[in-house]
C-alpha cells in the first residue's frame, strides 16, 4: 500500500473511535511514515480525539453528518488508502427511528463504499475498508452455540444493517473495488455514562456504577449471559485486522471478535473481588424484551478463525474489569 497513507476514521468522537484515533497516533510515533495523514470525522465534537498534538502524524478534523454527500466529498478530496468506518446509529436508536438508522447505517455506508469504488476505478489506490460490525448480526432466539459456522440471522434493524453491509463489503472486495474486512464487536467496556441509544449499555453500567459507590438496578437478571471485551483488546483487534494481508482472509471478510461469554452474576462476583461493597449495590429489575435480545448469549462459543489470525481475547473477567479501570 506504499509508504504514504491517508487514514480516515469515521465516528472518531465516539468511545471506540476516539481511542482508535489515539492508537493510530501512538503507532505513527513508533514508526513514522513520510506523507501520512489522519483524517477524523464525526457529527459530534472531535475534542476527545486529541491527546495532545497529532505529531508526527498530521490530523485533519472534519465535523459533520456522515450522511451528507458534501462531507464525504471532503473525505475523498485526496486519495484514501485506509478507512476505519465506526460511525453508526446503534441498536435502540435504529429500532426507534427506522429512517435515521437506514440513512446512516445503510445509505451513508453505501455512499462511502461507492466513493471507494470510484477512487479505485479512476486509477487511485484500492482502499482498505475496515468496518465495525456487530454480534447483532445474530438474532433471537439464540442458538446454543455460536462459532464460525453459525449463520447470521438478525432480528433487529441494527443487526440487519450490519449484515447487509458485511455482504456488500465481501462483494466490493470480490470485484476489486476495496480490500474490505468487518469485525463483529460484542459489548466493549467500559463505555462512558452517556446516552447513545445502545440497548446493551447495561454491561458498562453494571461495572461503572457499583464501583463508583452508586446503587444500580440491572435491567437483566443475574443468570443473563453476555459477551464482553475490553477496549484494549478491541483496539488491538481492529488494528490487527487492518494489517492482515488479503490472502490471509480469503473470500470471507467478516470475523467475530473474540469475547468473554459470562453471566451477569459472574460480573457482580468479580466486582466484589475489587470492592467488597460493590455487589450489595446491585439489584435486579429484568426487562424480558431486553433480556431476550441482549442477555441470552450462548456460553458455548468459539472464535477459532479470528484467533488463528492473531486476534485476541481478554485473559479473564477479572483482568478485563481491571483493564477498564486503568486511566485512558
Amino acid at each position: 500500500m506504499g509508504s504514504a497513507q491517508r487514514i480516515v476514521v469515521t465516528g472518531a468522537a465516539g468511545f471506540i473511535g476516539a481511542a482508535l484515533s489515539r492508537a493510530l497516533h501512538a503507532r505513527s510515533r513508533q514508526a513514522p511514515r513520510a506523507g501520512a495523514e489522519l483524517c477524523l470525522t464525526d457529527a459530534a465534537s472531535l475534542e476527545r480525539t486529541d491527546a495532545g498534538k497529532f505529531e508526527p502524524l498530521p490530523a485533519t478534523r472534519i465535523r459533520g453528518d456522515i450522511g451528507d454527500p458534501t462531507l464525504v466529498e471532503q473525505l475523498f478530496a485526496q486519495p484514501v488508502q485506509q478507512l476505519f468506518h465506526l460511525a453508526g446509529i446503534v441498536s435502540g436508536r435504529a429500532e426507534a427511528d427506522f429512517a435515521l438508522g437506514k440513512r446512516i447505517n445503510l445509505d451513508a455506508t453505501l455512499d462511502l463504499l461507492e466513493r471507494c469504488r470510484l477512487q479505485a476505478e479512476r486509477g487511485g489506490p484500492v482502499p482498505r475498508f475496515v468496518y465495525a460490525s456487530s454480534i447483532g448480526v445474530f438474532g433471537t432466539p439464540m442458538p446454543e452455540r455460536i462459532d464460525d459456522a453459525t449463520a447470521p440471522c438478525p432480528t433487529l434493524s441494527y443487526g440487519t444493517h450490519k449484515r447487509m453491509i458485511e455482504l456488500l463489503i465481501a462483494d466490493y472486495t470480490r470485484r476489486g473495488f476495496i480490500d474490505g474486512r468487518a469485525l463483529r464487536l460484542s459489548g466493549v467496556l467500559l463505555r462512558p455514562a452517556l446516552p447513545n441509544g445502545a440497548l446493551s449499555a447495561f454491561n458498562s453500567d453494571l461495572i461503572r456504577e457499583p464501583l463508583a459507590g452508586r446503587d444500580y438496578v440491572c435491567p437483566v437478571g443475574p443468570d443473563a449471559s453476555v459477551w464482553v471485551a475490553s477496549l484494549r483488546c478491541t483496539l488491538a483487534n481492529l488494528l490487527r485486522l487492518a494489517a492482515l494481508e488479503p490472502s490471509a482472509l480469503g473470500a470471507s471478510r467478516a470475523l467475530t471478535a473474540p469475547a468473554l461469554a459470562v453471566r451477569v452474576r459472574d460480573i457482580v462476583a468479580a466486582l466484589g473481588r475489587i470492592d467488597a461493597a460493590a455487589p450489595g449495590l446491585v439489584s435486579y429489575r429484568p426487562d424480558p424484551n431486553l433480556e431476550a435480545q441482549f442477555g441470552c448469549w450462548p456460553l458455548q462459543c468459539s472464535f477459532e478463525r479470528a484467533q488463528a489470525l492473531g486476534l485476541q481475547r481478554d485473559a479473564s473477567l477479572d483482568d478485563l474489569i481491571r483493564t477498564c479501570l486503568e486511566p485512558a
